[in-house]
Formats: C-alpha cells, sequence, structure tokens
C-alpha cells in the first residue's frame, strides 16, 4: 500500500512557515499543523492519534517517510522518530524494515502486552520459554527468508548488519539494529503472520541483548553468525540459512549464560 499522501497548500511550503498540512485518506482529510514546542514529538503524536480516532487514518494506511514528515511537521527528524516510537508503544502504528510504517489495529501490541507480562510473572522461566520459542521459528523464518527474501529486504539487512558495526560502544544502536536485523528476517519471509509474531517476540528480549553485548565478545560473536545467515540468503540457500540462524541462536543461549549479570531492567 502506497503512503497516506499529505498535501500541501504551495504558498505554505517555505522555510519561514510550513504552515498547515493536509492528510487524505480514503477521501477524508484532517488538517495537520506544524508544531513548535519543547517535546514536539508529543503534538506529533497527539495530531496523528486525532486522525486516527476520526477515522482519517485507516490501519493498514502507510505513513510517508521519516523526511517526509517532518519537512510537513516543520520538526527535525528527531522529534518524527521520536513520536513514530510512541506511536508504536501505544499501539498505533508498526514499523516493517523495507517496508515502512503502517496504522495498525493492534494486535500485535496486544500479542506483545500479552506475552510480556507472561515473560515478566514467569521470570527466570519465561526467558527460558521464549528462547525455545525462538529457537522453534527463527530457523525456519530464515530459510523462508532464503527462497523469498527480494532486494529491499536484503538491503534492510545489509543496513542493520552496518549499523552494528558502527555501534560496538553504542549499546542501544546496537541492539536496535539487531532487533531491525530479525525484523527484515521476518519481512523477508512474506508472510504477514510471521512478521506479527516475530514483532511480538524479539522486543521481549532487549534486557537478554544487553546482556550479551556486555559480555567480552559477544557483539563480534553476533555479527559473525548475522553475516553467515544474510550469506545464505543472498545465495538463495534455505538449508545453510536455516544452520545457520541455529547456529546464532545457539550463540545467544551460550553468551547469555556467561553473560554478567544486570540489577537494572
Amino acid at each position: 500500500m502506497s503512503p497516506v499522501s499529505l498535501v500541501f497548500p504551495s504558498d505554505l511550503l517555505t522555510e519561514q512557515d510550513l504552515g498547515r498540512s493536509r492528510i487524505r485518506s480514503s477521501g477524508v482529510h484532517a488538517m495537520y499543523k506544524a508544531v513548535r514546542s519543547s517535546r514536539l514529538y508529543e503534538q506529533i503524536v497527539e495530531q496523528v492519534e486525532e486522525s486516527i480516532h476520526k477515522g482519517a487514518m485507516k490501519p493498514g494506511d502507510q505513513l510517508p517517510p521519516e523526511r517526509e514528515l517532518a519537512l510537513q511537521f516543520g520538526v527535525s527528524r528527531t522529534a518524527v522518530r521520536e513520536a513514530v516510537k510512541a506511536l508504536r508503544e501505544k499501539g498505533h502504528v508498526e514499523a516493517f524494515p523495507g517496508r515502512g510504517t503502517f496504522i495498525t489495529d493492534g494486535t500485535s501490541h496486544a500479542i506483545r502486552q500479552s506475552l510480556d507480562r507472561m515473560i515478566r510473572i514467569g521470570q527466570p522461566e519465561g526467558s527460558i520459554f521464549l528462547a525455545e520459542v525462538r529457537e522453534i521459528l527463527e530457523p525456519e523464518i530464515a530459510a523462508l527468508a532464503a527462497a523469498r527474501a527480494d532486494e529491499q529486504a536484503l538491503s534492510s539487512m545489509r543496513e542493520a548488519i552496518g549499523v552494528m558495526d558502527e555501534s560496538r560502544k553504542d549499546a542501544e544502536a546496537f541492539i536496535e539494529a539487531d532487533l531491525d536485523f530479525h525484523l527484515a528476517l521476518a519481512e523477508a519471509a512474506a508472510n504477514p503472520l510471521i512478521l506479527s509474531l516475530i514483532d511480538s517476540i524479539v522486543g521481549l528480549l532487549r534486557e537478554q541483548r544487553m546482556r550479551i553485548f556486555l559480555t567480552d565478545g559477544g557483539p563480534e560473536r553476533g555479527q559473525y553468525h548475522h553475516r553467515r545467515i544474510l550469506e545464505a540468503i543472498e545465495h538463495r540457500d534455505p538449508t545453510g540459512a536455516r544452520a545457520a540462524m541455529k547456529a546464532h541462536l545457539g550463540q545467544v543461549r551460550e553468551d547469555s549464560k556467561n553473560s554478567p549479570t544486570r540489577s537494572d531492567s
């Protein structure tokens, strides 16, 4: 689906005054205003929520790219990024690597919240159960990705690996790129149910990812396996991709056992 078009009066597209924008979806219009505040992203969230509540934006509608939204709201891309993050946390949107950000009906968000409660209540067993689910799902997802990935999905995986390479001293950036890599794999499998399931699961492992990041050599080992997975997918080798993912998840399990404990969560 194409992004929802945002239409500006031409005389308002100036650096001095971006003025008001209009979002068009299924013939319904909702006015957006350039925002000015110390917490700009909150105003963006409010305007998007209002569009959703009024029906101007519906599940399945795609948001414009980050750069375009920044121009239309008259804010920095950082503010847009924070707004999209907040909207995602509220269950209003889902971001799919290589495809874009879409309005959602909240199904994945509800699944993610349910799983999060289960994991927190069942600690430490919950983390073990979640790791087992990944070991069941992700090798087959990698195999499907090897058979079905298009160039856009491959580009997303390469980009995520590149970000991880550049973020060896930035835990948050590294972990976000790690998440993007696994979501790009799920996207490459070309099955929306798989994508929803993985989106609901991988985000719950941030604490585990942080422990591995702090383990001596953990990021480097992870990158070695990420490259092996990508190489198998690029060569259209489902068997190799499956084996590479199994090896990666084995490495994750082992590094988790040997990682330093963290008191913060």
